[in-house]
């Protein structure tokens, strides 16, 4: 089964960090840093680390699981974390050369409903959840792992 991890960067001003999807032929879209734990990773949360920096090349602090998506042949991790220094200037990820991806734009978006709501954010379960998570003062970000 694949793993993916990605993670809820939330910012010293409350934001969260996503990234903004243009694909041809497809409405925009936004996701969540992260990706596709590797066989070399140590833990999924090395993976999350080393998919952080190669996407944004930020650091982060691990803060808990948010919430865990499960298919027949796919897991994802979601993850919350808090973030300090970032530059997508300065990302390295493979997928970021790949010919025929479509374009990659990090946007920081207020962490509320209304932020929320301006975008159309992938999948829309973690959307569901972090809504519920605003709505009940649950994200709770306040000491990392």
């Amino acid at each position: 089964m694949m793993e993916r991890v990605r993670a809820v960067l939330v910012t010293a001003d409350d934001t969260t960090l996503v990234i903004r999807r243009t694909r041809p032929g497809i409405p925009a879209y936004w996701v969540l840093p992260g990706g596709g734990v590797e066989p070399s990773d140590r833990s999924r949360e090395a993976a999350l680390h080393r998919e952080i920096h190669e996407e944004i090349a930020g650091k982060a602090d691990i803060i808990r699981l948010l919430h865990t998506m499960e298919s027949d042949d796919e897991r994802q991790l979601f993850y919350l974390a808090r973030i300090a220094t970032w530059s997508f200037d300065d990302r390295t990820g493979p997928e970021f050369s790949a010919e025929g991806r479509g374009e990659y734009a990090l946007e920081e978006i207020p962490l509320t409903m209304e932020g929320l709501d301006g975008i159309d954010l992938k999948p829309e379960e973690i959307a569901h959840v972090l809504r519920g998570a605003i709505k009940a003062g649950s994200l709770g970000v306040e000491a990392p792992l």
